[in-house]
């Protein structure tokens, strides 16, 4: 299913004589389906504001988000959101957070268990099923956070930073780990970073936004060939070339 926005705007209203924060301005692009997508863009630009609206947390001032060509806004239940914090409960163990969408969705227990222990299988978390998040590491807890959004079988999922807590290492791992599973079930992703590196080494496209109010200032299309050498000269190519476009964007 493709992902469109068509002129996507957004003002956050401040006082009662109607003056607003333009956050967003005319965002328009259109996602494919199975792109994986990367949105980078100075820090407070409102890249997270404008996952909230795709996913239907947040309303457009104008502009519409199509899905399949119908508003997006009649089937929220398509779209995932993966946060930066984990978000996990912590009372409920790995399986009972994976499972809690489908436990919401009225899933018999013996259904919503088999499904949530292929997903401990899939991601690596095989053993530590009945963990508490307070013994989990960092990214063992984001893998719980990822598959708790996988498991409903969203056609689009959004990702905010999902690894910007994360040690390096840990980061470089989930990285590869994402790319593997995203390249098996090819989902429409569309990935919110601050790390350059991350969106070239992750991205079929990565999208540049000015500083607030954003708009889309460039498009870099990622033709380095997977897996990806982090350090080969293509890959630096495009990475020096963003970080060039960013450096005009800086906030005052």
């Amino acid at each position: 299913m493709a992902l469109e926005l068509i002129n996507v705007c957004k003002t956050f209203s401040l006082d009662r004589e109607k003056h607003g924060l333009e956050v967003l301005v005319d965002i328009s692009c259109r996602i494919e389906e199975g792109e994986f997508v990367s949105l980078v863009g100075p820090s407070g630009c409102g890249k997270t504001t404008l996952l909230k609206i795709i996913a239907g947390l947040e309303r457009a001032t104008r502009g519409r988000v199509l899905l399949d060509g119908f508003e997006i806004a009649s089937q929220t239940d398509k779209v995932g959101l993966v946060f930066q914090e984990y978000a996990l409960f912590p009372w409920r163990t790995t399986l009972q957070n994976i499972v809690i969408g489908l436990e919401i969705m009225g899933v018999n227990k013996k259904e919503r268990l088999a499904a949530g222990m292929e997903y401990v299988n899939m991601f690596g978390l095989k053993g530590f099923e009945n963990r508490y998040p307070c013994e989990l590491s960092g990214g063992m807890q984001q893998r719980v956070a990822i598959a708790r959004t996988l498991i409903m079988g969203p056609k689009v999922v959004l990702m905010d930073e999902p690894f910007g807590s994360l040690d390096s290492q840990t980061r470089n791992d989930l990285q590869e780990f994402l790319l593997d599973l995203w390249q098996k079930r090819q989902d429409t992703v569309l990935f919110v970073t601050h790390n350059v590196d991350e969106a070239v080494f992750l991205s079929d496209e990565i999208l540049v936004l000015s500083k607030r109010p954003a708009r889309i200032i460039t498009r870099f299309q990622v033709d380095c060939p997977r897996p990806r050498d982090r350090t080969s000269v293509e890959c630096n190519i495009i990475r020096r070339e963003i970080l060039s476009t960013l450096r005009g964007e800086r906030v005052d």
